[in-house]
């Protein structure tokens, strides 16, 4: 069974001014993403003022499907304004081989770690997004 697990609160101490950073929960499915949607917009709602970087850890995640997709191309065009998502997702893992076959990895960056998302927000990564 599926549950909605709640993407960490940004951290203020731990996120740079402007970024906001969520772990996402083990598994992204039908039964959860829906739900998940919700939860990430009002994350952002308490930085909009501010927010430049979104940053969705999907580290954790082991399971996605197609909703997973779904769900970052909906979060991506729900931020507001300036503010850009940005993913870390296992060079190795289902999520990045996911994000890669549904070709979504060309709109939205994704990292092997987060401190590399992080560096490439404050313009000092190399190469831009892994591969």
């Amino acid at each position: 069974m599926t549950f909605l697990p709640q993407p960490c609160e940004p951290c203020e101490p731990c996120d740079p001014p402007g970024c906001a950073v969520l772990a996402m929960p083990s598994e992204i499915d039908f039964c959860n993403a829906a739900g998940l949607l919700p939860l990430i917009t009002a994350a952002v709602d308490q930085h909009a003022d501010g927010l430049r970087l979104l940053v969705l850890d999907l580290t954790a995640t082991r399971f996605m499907d197609s909703q997973g997709v779904r769900l970052l191309d909906a979060v991506r065009r729900a931020l507001p304004g300036p503010a850009r998502l940005r993913v870390v997702a296992a060079q190795r893992g289902v999520p990045s081989r996911v994000l890669e076959l549904s070709g979504l990895r060309r709109d939205v960056p994704v990292h092997d770690n987060l401190a590399e998302a992080l560096r490439a927000e404050n313009g000092t990564a190399k190469g831009g997004a892994a591969a």
